[in-house]
């Protein structure tokens, strides 16, 4: 008889905490900082806190990955209840987290842990959680469910349009050439994820709405081409923002099995900004097309 499979990820997933009970998706935090205070993601500190904080302290907070010591005992109480885990987390290249749970599972159980690297983050997690999360109620173990999910992982596209690069420039993921471009010439940027990294892709010149249509544009162009299982809308409160995508894929939403509309952690949050908005999704074929135009 198999063992039983726990589903593992960090907090960077962007999944709410219903999705995570329905699921049964656990997950444990990384860290956001604000000098020498130290919060755990969204158990010890919100996204409108987060903010509320930058205003108030006129800095933005740093993140970092969890310790050794708290991934290790996180995993180890699933081990001796008996479960086999599968994980997928934030990307390796934009986080330490991963090396930091593969040390784990060279420690605790190599046999019983199974990683695999995202390449993404926020709900582009969120969709390969899902997914892994219908491979267990399947029957799979931890292992197959590692190599299902290893397949779907080059068809992931998270597009997210942002309203200021500020976040990300003062973060260090954001040159200052890139930064005032954006400024002086009004570009809402449309941050995609490719090569398991954060990249600029399409750049549309004018208000954020514009720019929210346009990325919305591009997912209806490819709307044909999607495993319609799951789609995400997700955001840093930008409201209005989801409420004008919904109102532009009325007419093909229907067709979506399972739409969800989430709000980011405090670690997509504290890198992106307010007003981040994205459409994440599944493409039954493998993404090797890279948006570099600008839209008038």
């Amino acid at each position: 008889m198999r063992n039983k499979v726990a589903i593992i990820s960090d907090s960077t997933c962007d999944l709410s905490t219903e999705l995570l009970e329905k699921y049964q998706i656990n997950v444990f935090p990384l860290h956001v900082n604000f000098g020498e205070e130290s919060y755990l993601d969204l158990k010890e500190i919100t996204l409108n806190e987060l903010y509320q904080k930058a205003s108030e302290k006129r800095k933005l907070p740093t993140t970092s990955a969890p310790s050794l010591g708290e991934v290790h005992d996180y995993f180890k109480k699933f081990l001796d209840d008996g479960y086999d885990i599968f994980y997928t987390g934030i990307s390796s290249k934009m986080s330490a987290t991963f090396d930091i749970v593969t040390l784990v599972k060279n420690e605790l159980d190599a046999n019983r842990i199974f990683l695999v690297d995202s390449g993404n983050l926020s709900t582009g997690i969120g969709l390969l959680l899902l997914k892994a999360a219908k491979f267990r109620d399947e029957g799979f173990s931890a292992e197959e469910i590692a190599k299902k999910v290893e397949a779907i992982v080059p068809r992931v596209k998270s597009q997210f349009v942002i309203d200021t690069l500020e976040y990300l420039y003062k973060g260090g993921r954001c040159s200052g050439v890139a930064y005032a471009f954006s400024k002086v010439l009004k570009v809402k940027p449309m941050i995609v994820v490719r090569e398991k990294t954060m990249q600029v892709g399409a750049k549309f010149i004018g208000s954020l709405n514009k720019a929210i249509k346009g990325m919305t544009n591009l997912f209806l162009k490819d709307f044909d081409n999607i495993d319609k299982e799951f789609v995400f809308i997700t955001h840093t409160f930008a409201d209005e923002g989801a409420k004008y995508i919904r109102t532009m894929i009325k007419d093909v939403s229907g067709q979506i099995d399972n739409l969800y509309e989430t709000i980011a952690g405090c670690v997509i949050g504290s890198h992106c900004g307010r007003n981040t908005i994205g459409i994440l999704y599944i493409m039954k074929d493998e993404i090797v097309k890279k948006e570099e135009n600008v839209i008038e």
